[in-house]
């Protein structure tokens, strides 16, 4: 497949970029360059304003990558890199994990994929929330794929569906943690 993902907030940057794309593919062909038929392009949903336009968006691309880090840094209003508040935009709190779940619906129901990135997509004890969200796809580092391989062959779709809806009616990043390793 190829496909190229951006971050994205209003629909009309969409829409230039698939102007710029198709020129592109235009100014190619004519000097008989060979370029492919089709072109998947998704966009990265990162920012507040993406999700809540996420069904706007998802009429216009193939697929969306969500981008946790930078999503919970927006949604918590917290800076990441700011010792005294980074602890404030962990995408385990219920409020990102609603953001991720509104966006996977839209996709979902425009017939769209969803990818999603960041440090959430490589941690173990959220791989059965982002299924029982829908996720299609988690992008993580290749040393944290057997791990979450093994995670996933351990979960069933029913399961991964009860404990995201769980994790929704948490009201805090420890509440959801909890869930996930009780004990």
């Amino acid at each position: 497949m190829n496909g190229r993902s951006m971050g994205i907030a209003p629909l009309e940057e969409v829409k230039a970029a698939k102007g710029i794309l198709s020129e592109v593919q235009s100014e190619l062909r004519q000097p008989n360059i060979p370029v492919a038929g089709t072109i998947s392009l998704g966009i990265m949903i990162e920012v507040p304003s993406a999700v809540v336009l996420a069904s706007r968006l998802a009429a216009e691309v193939d697929f969306f990558c969500i981008g946790t880090n930078d999503l919970s840094q927006y949604v918590m209003a917290s800076d990441r890199t700011h010792p005294q508040v980074a602890a404030l935009a962990d995408a385990m709190h219920p409020a990102v994990l609603l953001m991720v779940q509104q966006t996977v619906q839209a996709a979902h129901r425009a017939g769209i994929w969803v990818s999603l990135c960041g440090e959430l997509a490589a941690e173990p004890a959220a791989t059965a929330i982002l299924l029982g969200l829908g996720i299609d796809k988690l992008s993580v580092n290749p040393p944290a794929i057997p791990v979450i391989k093994q995670a996933i062959s351990q979960l069933s779709v029913a399961a991964c569906e009860d404990l995201a809806v769980r994790a929704l009616q948490q009201n805090s990043v420890a509440q959801v943690k909890a869930i996930v390793s009780p004990g």
